[in-house]
């Protein structure tokens, strides 16, 4: 499980600091991954508004959203973090929003369905110098539009009023309790899913075709990951486009080694696409061969080919799983 932390705010070490501190410390204490995200210390150009995210389904703008846009969609929760500024966020936390209508555009305009969003929950952590009745509003409608094109559910809430000087959120009666809580209602439910790998040579092909569909059938009910023996700099790009006509969004997804996997998974079941003796080899941890040729360099109808037995191999493993969990 991936926790994903976007602090929102110019201040280094503040109040939002110490609030996604006590959030991601209880995840980790749990047993999740985390990743603070310093959204001011990325170099996130403003939206310009000129609708090539729209027409091409991708942003025209270089910079760090290259490398934010991936962890977005790798997150089971994404925590915002922020201060409030004139009822709305932060410039550059704005900044990072605004340039997430890439994400909304492959949805909404490109029907492209990122399997992730079936599960992924999205959280809000505020706070503000005032007392005003209306003082969260517009940020938690801002952060409610976020998560929904990010592809994320949102869960709620956590607000706190009269927070303006340094410490003032460890001061709190309750907020720290308050928010490890929370945390621990958003991860417990999603701890126990059943853990698939699934591995070839360069993790740019099968395997990502595997653990797409199975996160695409299986939803909460498992979590899948992939890997490679050798991994590719990237993924194939046929691949992404075999997979676009069945409405799947790959573009965002990395290779992987099966080293770095294991490092923070322990899977229940190992898959392989047919990498042999260089599977890794875990105690009681069975390893199934599914023997799939390699569709890499090979007509695009012989990758469609692997892709739809791929499919059909995980349907029929998904629907094995649940009645599993069902007897």
């Amino acid at each position: 499980m991936f926790i994903l932390g976007l602090q929102g705010s110019p201040r280094k070490n503040g109040n939002t600091s110490i609030l996604l501190a006590s959030f991601l410390t209880e995840a980790e204490r749990l047993g999740a991954r985390t990743y603070n995200l310093e959204v001011t210390s990325k170099r996130i150009t403003p939206c310009q508004e000129c609708g090539t995210c729209e027409r091409e389904g991708f942003c025209s703008i270089s910079d760090d959203m290259e490398e934010i846009y991936p962890l977005l969609w790798k997150a089971d929760i994404i925590v915002m973090v922020t201060p409030v500024f004139f009822y709305g966020a932060p410039a550059q936390l704005k900044a990072l929003i605004d340039r997430s209508q890439t994400l909304w555009a492959r949805r909404y305009i490109h029907k492209l369905t990122d399997p992730g969003r079936k599960w992924r929950h999205g959280f809000l952590l505020a706070l503000g110098a005032t007392r005003g009745k209306n003082l969260f509003e517009g940020i938690i409608l801002t952060a409610k539009y976020f998560f929904d094109a990010v592809g994320a559910g949102f869960d709620g809430s956590l607000t706190y009023r009269q927070i303006e000087r340094p410490g003032d959120i460890a001061k709190h009666p309750t907020a720290l309790t308050e928010v490890k809580e929370k945390t621990r209602l958003l991860i417990e439910p999603l701890l126990n899913k059943k853990k698939i790998l699934f591995v070839c040579r360069e993790n740019a092909c099968r395997s990502q075709m595997a653990s797409a569909f199975a996160q695409y059938y299986a939803g909460d009910r498992i979590e899948a990951e992939s890997a490679g023996s050798q991994p590719a700099s990237g993924i194939n790009m046929p691949m992404v486009e075999v997979m676009k006509e069945k409405g799947i969004d790959m573009a965002f997804r990395r290779t992987k080694s099966i080293e770095d996997v294991l490092d923070y998974m322990k899977p229940d079941s190992i898959i392989s696409m047919g990498c042999g003796e260089e599977c890794p080899y875990i105690p009681g941890v069975p390893i199934h061969d599914w023997n799939l040729h390699d569709p890499s360099d090979k007509p695009i109808n012989f990758m469609r080919e692997v892709r739809d037995e791929i499919e059909e191999r995980v349907k029929t493993l998904v629907s094995s799983k649940n009645q599993e969990a069902e007897s």
